[in-house]
């Protein structure tokens, strides 16, 4: 079958992965996606073959035993991962910011002690900025670290973790009041954060002494992957677990990692609107009302025609902000607008394919009913439409100052 959203200019090994990814996809995903996600149930199954074809060191550099590949190939990989089933591709997300980090930012020994056990997926990341009361206002951060000889003590509440429960490794950011008078941290909160690795057990209950992971959030879609609270009391951690080394660039490095985040979320958005279309395109040349296939309607044929127009339009502006991070400009600007487009592209084809299917979308032994729950987690996830449009608003009046 023809596919939309074809990527220009790719290598000879990147198109070779994407095969490999795809074909994965179709056989080991799509097929139990649908029944895993009703039982809500960890696809481990799927997770070792991911494990297996060393995706979880897709973007890890070669020296740590990583395929070293660029975002853009993460990104592509991501939206063929979605396209199967959202869930999974949310389980190497947060592996990936984490890696991604370390990469950027981590001193030398936290490389070294990291990245080669991530790149092999021994090791799991799961990162963690938002809290119960934060919304999207980080500057608001409660949870704290307080220097206490050699070490730091973390205590607070962190909410909203994807593989908060399966990860053995955790990227969070406190505040960190260190070298700064309470007027300075209350004036720009954002210097005093600070990014701590938090080394734990996989699982529910203490995972390590002063954190807990109280249990898995039930949530309207998105399932099969374990999101989570994280509550720190009396943590203690040491000092060479202060993400590159220095307190207060927590926040900075942090936006370094959501970019990637963003991207992708663009790239899930795409995923998960591709395969709607091919859902609905398929069920409206088999559905037959009035003596034909409802594909010959042409209020059906606009709504496809829409559709696709949608899924080439995400598409583009996902591998376009993909492309500029990788070539280390900055993308804040590209990675809003991609995420921003593709998870509203997405809820709007989503809701086209349902309504295609007309009553049968409504029932659970169609494939459409889950993508139905999961395209709205998009609109929230790195960052909601209304923080992007911020983002967006703001870096345009950067680049457009009026100068009278």
């Amino acid at each position: 079958m023809a596919r939309l959203a074809q990527t220009a200019g790719l290598t000879d090994v990147q198109q070779e992965i994407l095969s490999t990814v795809r074909d994965f996809v179709d056989k080991e995903i799509i097929p139990v996606a649908t029944e895993l996600e009703h039982r809500d149930e960890y696809p481990q199954q799927i997770v070792d073959g991911l494990k297996e074809l060393g995706l979880f060191g897709l973007m890890i550099p070669e020296e740590y035993g990583g395929l070293g590949e660029s975002l853009l190939t993460y990104a592509l990989c991501v939206e063929e991962i979605a396209r199967g089933w959202m869930s999974v591709s949310g389980i190497i997300n947060t592996h990936f910011i984490v890696a991604y980090m370390l990469k950027q930012h981590g001193t030398q020994e936290q490389k070294d002690h990291f990245l080669p056990r991530m790149a092999a997926g021994d090791v799991r990341g799961a990162f963690s900025m938002s809290e119960p009361g934060l919304g999207s206002d980080v500057s608001a951060i409660t949870s704290k670290a307080v220097k206490d000889g050699d070490e730091y003590v973390l205590n607070g509440q962190k909410m909203w973790l994807t593989n908060g429960g399966t990860s053995s490794l955790v990227a969070v950011l406190v505040r960190s009041d260190e070298g700064h008078s309470p007027e300075e941290a209350a004036a720009k909160p954002h210097k005093s954060m600070t990014t701590f690795l938090i080394e734990k057990e996989p699982g529910f209950g203490e995972v390590r002494p002063g954190l807990t992971i109280p249990g898995k959030i039930d949530k309207m879609g998105y399932k099969g992957v374990d999101t989570t609270e994280m509550i720190m009391d009396g943590l203690r951690l040491p000092a060479n677990r202060v993400l590159g080394g220095v307190t207060g660039r927590g926040f900075y490095q942090m936006m370094d990692g959501v970019e990637v985040g963003r991207v992708n979320v663009a790239a899930r958005g795409c995923g998960v609107a591709q395969r709607a279309f091919e859902l609905g395109v398929r069920y409206a040349q088999q559905r037959h009302t009035f003596g034909k296939a409802i594909a010959q309607h042409q209020a059906i044929q606009f709504k496809l025609a829409e559709m696709a127009t949608k899924v080439e339009a995400a598409h583009a502006m996902m591998v376009n902000a993909a492309r500029k991070k990788d070539s280390g400009e900055r993308n804040d600007l590209e990675a809003g607008m991609a995420k921003y487009l593709a998870s509203e592209y997405c809820k709007e084809v989503v809701e086209d394919a349902f309504r295609i299917h007309g009553g049968y979308g409504f029932s659970k032994e169609y494939e459409i009913e889950r993508l139905y729950r999961e395209a709205p987690m998009l609109l929230i996830g790195e960052g909601t439409a209304e923080i992007q449009k911020m983002i967006i608003g703001r870096r345009l009046l950067e680049e457009y100052r009026f100068q009278g």
